[in-house]
């Protein structure tokens, strides 16, 4: 379990003047900004090969206002997409943060593709639940890993030490507050001492700790964890026992969406384009436009904690663009069927409520009205055969909540106050989706981890010129 050790005068081993929890993109991404403001930093990771929940991710980034959005004739602003997130949330956010995050995130996607040679491009075709805009920033492939792979390589075309195999296990903090340095532990066993004269916690939430997930998040305990098992509220732990404020814990990323039993993510821009979700009795069950986080919550509440996928060869063709989707459907997730009877064999529905879910619809779609759930169905968006299904089960992702940051993503005191070279970022600070599982918006994630992390190394990098100046 992570400590503080409280006191002053310890021993360090070695002595660099920012040090960075966490080699995910928020870790990254703080390391270039302080680089960019002429501060060296190191960034400890406790794995061998710096992965993180981003390499879990399709590596979307919300940002307004980019030149890739104008390339595409999409008008879009700050304050459009800050509306977007506190509509979701349902304003439970810090009105401050969501303006700093918002107004710096097409600054930060094009300093990343411009310095760093990040090969971002909008993804089009379709808009996430709650975006009135297409602004999601991703890489060709689609996938946090390729987004990583592109960080990574800036990284070491910087200079910038990334250590491995580097777990932080104690932080060093005087009477006063102020962190001195930290230990961290490697794999034999040994462990080294390091100073630093400011600290970046960019070691996400707590999603992989069981214990904590059951404190904070009781409706999703028995869901299938797929974010990254390092994620143990590290991070948490250490602010609570400096006097840190907390906030939103509730808050958490689920997705409705996960193919079983091959446990790999299907895009929900399948939903987005026509298709819906039955249960086991071939009876949707919620509006699947809704937003995918709080579907997670809503298929496990169904029969087996399953639900079918049910699209068509359209929507199929649209999401072969999406490489999970490619590794799914090689992966022989997706299966097909040239009608409902076929279909209703072949995953064991009932016909009779299958054909009803079907007549269903086209009665929406030729009426116009919204169905129980409030989704409308469009003659154009309607599904026709041959059909194509993914089982899939609710997962949580990652967590939303934790320490509570101000808009120079400084760690706040439960007295209001700020620690004075403490900084948080991505999954380890409060984020921007209130406080459950249905104020995310789709990228709040890597918005935090991506445009919060930029904020963080650029702050601490001012502050320790400053300090150095005086």
């Amino acid at each position: 379990m992570p400590i503080v050790a409280f006191g002053s005068g310890e021993a360090f081993e070695a002595h660099v003047p920012l040090v960075i929890v966490g080699a995910g993109a928020c870790g990254l991404v703080a390391a270039l900004a302080a680089k960019e403001y002429g501060m060296d930093s190191v960034v400890l990771e406790r794995d061998a090969l710096p992965r993180g929940s981003t390499s879990m991710s399709q590596g979307f980034i919300p940002a307004a206002g980019t030149r890739f959005q104008e390339r595409r004739g999409v008008t879009d602003t700050p304050a459009l997409m800050a509306e977007d997130i506190q509509r979701k949330n349902g304003h439970q956010a810090d009105p401050a943060i969501v303006r700093a995050l918002t107004e710096a995130s097409a600054g930060v996607v094009e300093w990343l593709a411009d310095a760093h040679g990040v090969p971002f491009d909008l993804v089009e075709g379709f808009l996430y639940p709650g975006h009135s805009r297409m602004r999601m920033h991703a890489t060709p492939r689609r996938t946090g890993e390729e987004l990583m792979g592109s960080l990574l390589n800036a990284v070491e075309v910087a200079g910038i030490d990334l250590l491995t195999e580097a777990r932080v296990v104690d932080l060093h903090v005087d009477d006063g507050g102020r962190v001195q340095g930290v230990t961290l532990e490697r794999p034999d066993g040994s462990r080294e001492a390091i100073g630093c004269d400011a600290l970046i916690l960019a070691c996400n939430g707590y999603g992989g700790n069981p214990e904590l997930v059951a404190r904070h998040l009781p409706a999703l305990k028995d869901a299938l964890y797929f974010g990254h098992e390092g994620n143990q509220g590290d991070a948490l732990l250490w602010g609570e026992a400096m006097g840190a404020s907390l906030k939103d814990l509730g808050a958490c990323q689920g997705h409705g969406s996960l193919a079983m039993p091959h446990q790999t993510l299907i895009t929900w821009a399948v939903m987005m384009r026509g298709g819906v979700q039955l249960n086991r009795e071939g009876r949707r069950f919620s509006n699947e436009h809704g937003g995918y986080s709080e579907q997670a919550a809503k298929v496990l509440a169904q029969p087996g904690g399953m639900a079918w996928n049910l699209f068509d060869r359209r929507i199929h063709q649209a999401a072969l663009e999406f490489e999970d989707y490619r590794n799914a459907h090689i992966a022989g997730a997706v299966r097909t069927f040239d009608s409902l009877e076929a279909m209703a064999a072949g995953l064991e529905l009932p016909l009779e409520a299958l054909r009803e879910t079907f007549a269903e619809m086209q009665a929406l779609a030729e009426s116009g009205r919204a169905d129980a759930f409030g989704r409308t169905f469009s003659s154009e968006d309607l599904l026709t055969a041959p059909y194509h299904a993914i089982k899939v089960t609710g997962a949580l992702f990652h967590t939303q909540g934790g320490l509570e940051v101000n808009t120079q993503a400084r760690v706040m005191r439960q007295d209001g106050g700020a620690f004075v070279n403490l900084f948080a970022a991505g999954g380890a600070a409060r984020g921007v989706s209130g406080s459950g599982d249905s104020g995310y918006l789709s990228g709040n994630g890597l918005l935090s981890a991506v445009v919060l992390g930029a904020i963080a190394g650029r702050e601490a990098a001012r502050q320790l010129s400053c300090d150095s100046a005086a």
